[in-house]
């Protein structure tokens, strides 16, 4: 098929990218583009001999200046497609995911989905995006309204709201505006105001979810099966939750029967949330909530020389969100793992993570063997973990590939 789209000629080192199974075209990789694109238009990828790579939006104020929809070079990209597409990322899910684990899930993971830049959320009955790709701008309209339609149509789905969390700084790298609001569109009966609160179910604990307010689309589903995965470990022992957010960790403890949970963030706002939830599903006698710095938190309990509990759980934020601050990264994720491997008795458990993907688990793994050479302990490995299947990690695209998890014993 011939393509009638605008030419891209990128180097043998691009070529090689994406014949390596990645999705992204670079700037410098690109040497030639046949009569200019608009941004957000679809153009053409060919090697340096005219061999077709694969059909992507071009945006020239991106330094990822191609992302590819498509390496089959049929495709026709109408409303046919773009319905294709989507039905495929949720039967995904609904294959791979229990009813329950579904009503709120990641329905639409970016790349990984052959959504460029595109995250869709659901919760319950809410739906909650953020577009991060000029060419997916372009068609968000077209691709809600699909959205919808399949998932009350076709897949007996209550969707009542649909809320864009476009407030995040690289849209402006990409040449678009930052903004927050209700999307509505004629006939899909869409509420255009609401309180911007939900409650959902998961694990058999109850949130109350800030999609208006809270970080990024208001709750991070990625850890759902890691969270699951201390119910064992948690039952009747005494649990430090570090960076506790809204909770989520600690309160999965208390609801395994942890005898009691501490959960500690420096967010007074988290913290109250905490709290919040923790009185919505009844533990909150069994919890105390912490306002405070983890770092001097930990370093406190050291210099007191007595440790009070038998599992502490680590679920910092990212340290790095780029490969120059690794380096600081790494110290900080040494510092809070150190501390708590020397807090720990022999036998206690230590729950750890990172959401980078600029800490690479090689990075993480090397770390955590240092903190324990330094802590003098040793590590027994209980379960090595990622981020929950609702956020496909797509081989050859190593950024969809971020959240490692690691549970140990410490011996």
């Amino acid at each position: 098929m011939i393509s009638t789209f605008p030419k891209v000629t990128v180097t043998q080192k691009g070529e090689a990218f994406l014949k390596g199974g990645h999705v992204w075209v670079y700037a410098d990789e690109i040497t030639d583009v046949s009569a200019p694109p608009k941004d957000g238009e679809l153009v053409t990828v060919v090697s340096q001999k005219e061999r077709f790579l694969g059909t992507g939006f071009y945006n020239s104020h991106s330094k990822i200046r191609v992302r590819i929809l498509s390496k089959n070079a049929n495709d026709k990209f109408d409303e046919s497609f773009w319905e294709r597409r989507l039905r495929w990322a949720i039967e995904y899910r609904r294959a791979v995911m229990s009813e329950a684990d579904f009503s709120s899930c990641r329905l639409i993971f970016g790349e990984a989905d052959t959504f460029p830049g595109l995250t869709v959320d659901k919760f319950e009955n809410i739906l909650v995006t953020q577009v991060l790709s000029l060419g997916i701008d372009t068609i968000k309209d077209m691709l809600y309204t699909i959205l919808i339609r399949l998932l009350r149509e076709e897949f007996g789905c209550r969707i009542d709201v649909l809320y864009e969390r476009n407030d995040v700084a690289i849209r402006e790298l990409e040449g678009m505006e930052q903004y927050t609001g209700f999307w509505t569109a004629p006939g899909l009966s869409l509420a255009s105001e609401a309180d911007g609160l939900v409650e959902i179910t998961e694990n058999g604990v109850r949130y109350e979810v800030d999609y208006v307010n809270g970080q990024k689309t208001g709750f991070f589903l990625d850890q759902k099966y890691n969270r699951r995965a201390i119910h064992t470990l948690a039952k009747g022992r005494r649990v430090l939750d570090c960076f506790t957010h809204t909770g989520s960790f600690a309160l999965n403890a208390a609801i395994a029967g942890a005898a009691h949970v501490t959960a500690v963030d420096i967010s007074a706002d988290a913290v109250s949330l905490c709290k919040k939830n923790a009185d919505l599903n009844g533990v909150a006698n069994r919890m105390d909530f912490v306002c405070a710095d983890v770092f001097e938190l930990l370093t406190s309990l050291s210099e007191r020389g007595k440790c009070d509990y038998d599992l502490i759980i680590l679920d910092p934020p990212a340290f790095t969100k780029s490969r120059e601050t690794v380096k600081n990264a790494y110290r900080g994720y040494k510092e809070i793992n150190l501390k708590a491997m020397k807090l720990l008795r022999r036998g206690g458990y230590l729950a750890t993570c990172s959401c980078s993907h600029f800490m690479s688990e090689e990075n993480f793994r090397k770390m955590l063997t240092e903190a324990s050479l330094d802590a003098g302990v040793s590590l027994r490995q209980i379960e090595v973990r990622q981020q929950g299947c609702d956020h496909p990690i797509l081989w050859g695209v190593p950024e969809t590939n971020y959240l490692k998890f690691f549970i140990f014993q410490i011996v």
